[in-house]
């Protein structure tokens, strides 16, 4: 295993220890997730709304020019619900003819911002949408990396500011016959690994 190895693994690790620490916050918190929805106690529901600010203070301490960019910010929504829509269909459609199983969208879009006690009615909409774009977005990157490790699995030559989870398994830029012999065996074991996955979610 080289050094680039030893890196993208040691940041998958520190991934599962970051996901360790969130859950072990959950509990400092006291709130608990039942089938996908956040449940508090009426004590730190009450806690929660002491900090509640009025949507009218809201939007006056935002200022004009804020208010001036919402129909910007809120324009992209248009394109992203396309690029969701797309990628979707995309994936169902020829993730099956490659042998790849599917990117489960419910991982990476969450919504759930909108049960804190502490925002008001524009925090929790402003937090759905971010929420929502910054899920399809994660989601659209999940499924463009599956793709990518199927069809070109080869590292950049050049170092790359954020790679995703599958740049690990792919072919050292320049090994032409590492690339020839490995890349059939290497999206079997995409396929294999993949299924091991949710195989594993399902127990």
């Amino acid at each position: 295993m080289n050094r680039v190895n030893e890196l993208l693994l040691k940041i998958e690790q520190l991934e599962a220890e970051l996901e360790t620490e969130l859950r072990a916050k959950r509990e400092d918190l006291e709130y608990t997730i039942r089938k996908h929805k956040v449940r508090f106690s009426q004590e730190i529901k009450e806690k929660q709304h002491e900090f509640l600010k009025k949507w009218l203070d809201y939007v006056y301490d935002s200022g004009p020019l804020i208010i001036l960019t919402i129909p910007i910010i809120w324009g992209a929504i248009i394109p992203c619900l396309i690029l969701d829509l797309v990628v979707t269909l995309y994936q169902y459609i020829c993730f099956p003819i490659y042998g790849i199983p599917f990117a489960r969208r419910r991982d990476y879009v969450i919504i759930d911002r909108q049960n804190l006690g502490y925002l008001n009615w524009i925090e929790k909409l402003n937090c759905m949408y971010c929420g929502y774009f910054n899920g399809v977005i994660a989601y659209i990157r999940e499924v463009a990396a599956r793709t990518e490790q199927y069809w070109c699995p080869v590292r950049h030559a050049r170092p790359v500011k954020s790679v995703h989870g599958h740049y690990r398994q792919f072919f050292e830029y320049g090994d032409a016959k590492g690339y020839r012999e490995g890349l059939e065996p290497a999206r079997e074991e995409l396929a294999r690994k993949l299924r091991e996955e949710v195989l594993n979610r399902k127990k």
